[in-house]
């Protein structure tokens, strides 16, 4: 690698559940670094997925970072599973989890009228349990102190949302959103607006703009040592 050809590219990663966005990043690096990279390789993706997430991962390399912000405002698709009789501290199943109580549970006319509602330029509460800073902290540190985390409410646009199955408590729909959208969070206020729990117990996001899991690779196939050669072209804006 020389500066006149530095290096520069992108990878469509799966991520598997548990790992964080940041853990595939360290493992693309040292991947890099063992096929020639510098020691300081810039590696970034392109939108946070929780732990519990999985899906369409867009790490970026070398020059490529600088596409980051471009990148991030592209359209995104998830498929979630909302159980609408639990609550949760971080609004999934990672947090402290509350029973919810119901007289009767939400009709399919009832979820497909609700769902209805939330398409459209939203107001949306991004989850405590969230990266977003707080008077120069993360909100998930603050909220794993115990201390109260107000979020303020902003407009999210959220394209379509699709029902694809429901069988009380279980709600699985697709949502196509625009940047800054927290799914956790539009689990919650589903539930909410439908007088039940709105908890997600699974997240996949299947795309970002153009990019989608048929062009995916796993972090555990990827090879020992990557290069130039690996990596798919960045786009040109």
């Amino acid at each position: 690698m020389t500066e006149a050809d530095p290096l520069q590219g992108m990878l469509i990663i799966d991520k598997p559940t548990g790992w964080t966005s940041m853990d595939v990043c360290a493992r693309v690096r040292a991947r890099l670094r063992r096929g020639g990279a510098p020691k300081r390789v810039k590696v970034g993706h392109t939108g946070t997925l929780d732990p519990m997430a999985t899906g369409v991962l867009v790490v970026l390399v070398g020059r490529a970072t600088r596409l980051c912000d471009r990148l991030m405002a592209d359209e995104k698709v998830y498929e979630t599973t909302v159980d609408l009789s639990k609550r949760s501290s971080t609004d999934d199943a990672e947090g402290a989890i509350e029973e919810v109580s119901l007289l009767r549970a939400p009709t399919d006319a009832d979820v497909r009228e609700t769902l209805a509602r939330f398409e459209g330029t939203i107001q949306q509460r991004p989850p405590a349990f969230s990266a977003l800073h707080v008077g120069g902290r993360r909100a998930y540190d603050l909220a794993r102190e115990g201390r109260p985390v107000d979020l303020p409410a902003r407009p999210v646009r959220i394209d379509r949302i699709e029902l694809l199955a429901y069988s009380f408590p279980n709600l699985l729909i697709r949502v196509t959103c625009g940047k800054g959208t927290y799914v956790r969070s539009l689990g919650r206020d589903i539930g909410a607006a439908l007088g039940a729990g709105g908890m997600l117990t699974a997240l996949r996001r299947t795309r970002v703009g153009p990019y989608d899991l048929s062009m995916s690779r796993s972090p555990d196939n990827l090879p020992e040592e990557l290069g130039q050669g690996d990596l798919l072209p960045a786009p040109v804006f």
